[in-house]
């Protein structure tokens, strides 16, 4: 199974509350995303992450668009769960600031 977060892009990405108050000018270091049942169609950008605790922050978009801290451990218990790839890396995703994707 894909690796949701390589140990490149967690010595890059900021540890928690690192970028706070930076809001949509903080840069996304990774995109996340389903395709698959009532996840389909969701996507989150890492901004900030903590290794110890595999939380991240960043834009969460689903139903509505808001600023939020998501569980890399548990989509990651996802993924096993089921076999497969329920959350993925977008690994073609370039860094950018997040009121270009917001």
């Amino acid at each position: 199974m894909q690796k949701l977060v390589t140990k490149e892009l967690e010595q890059k990405t900021p540890k928690l509350y690192e970028t706070d108050g930076q809001g949509k000018q903080a840069t996304a270091q990774a995109r996340y995303f389903s395709l698959v049942g009532g996840l389909a169609g969701w996507e989150w950008y890492m901004t900030e992450y903590d290794p110890e605790t595999k939380q991240a922050f960043g834009l969460i978009k689903g139903y509505c668009s808001e600023l939020g801290y998501f569980s890399l451990e548990e989509f990651e218990q996802m993924n096993r769960r089921a076999g497969f790839q329920v959350i993925e890396r977008d690994i073609t995703f370039e860094p950018c600031e997040l009121s270009k994707v917001a």
